[in-house]
């Protein structure tokens, strides 16, 4: 069973993987930072269309979100820095990049 503070717990994961601030997060997920302040001090569980803008900003869905296990990958350096940049990335900017990378493969 999944406890709300260890959803909380690992959206702070998260967050913190990516550099974020919780203005940052609010940002991406198009949430308000009240929002994010009564989730982290009172460690109130956010619903499902709030975990769900969180989860979408992070560039993860809420299966992987839920995983009991990471799916243990086996990248090189370089296309392990490529994701963790592309982590950090805005959402338009993903977008982006997205489309240059499919342009460059003439997809």
């Amino acid at each position: 069973m999944v406890r709300d503070t260890d959803v909380i717990q690992h959206i702070e994961e998260l967050r913190k993987e990516r550099g974020w601030s919780y203005y940052r997060l609010a940002k991406e997920a198009e949430l308000s930072m009240s929002t994010l302040s009564n989730m982290t001090a009172r460690t109130n569980i956010p619903t499902i269309p709030t975990l769900q803008k969180m989860c979408n900003a992070f560039g993860i869905t809420l299966s992987d979100f839920f995983a009991d296990e990471i799916k243990e990958l086996h990248l090189t350096e370089q296309q392990q820095q490529l994701l963790e940049s592309y982590g950090r990335l805005a959402p338009e900017d993903k977008r982006l990049a997205t489309a240059y990378i499919r342009g460059l493969l003439k997809e």
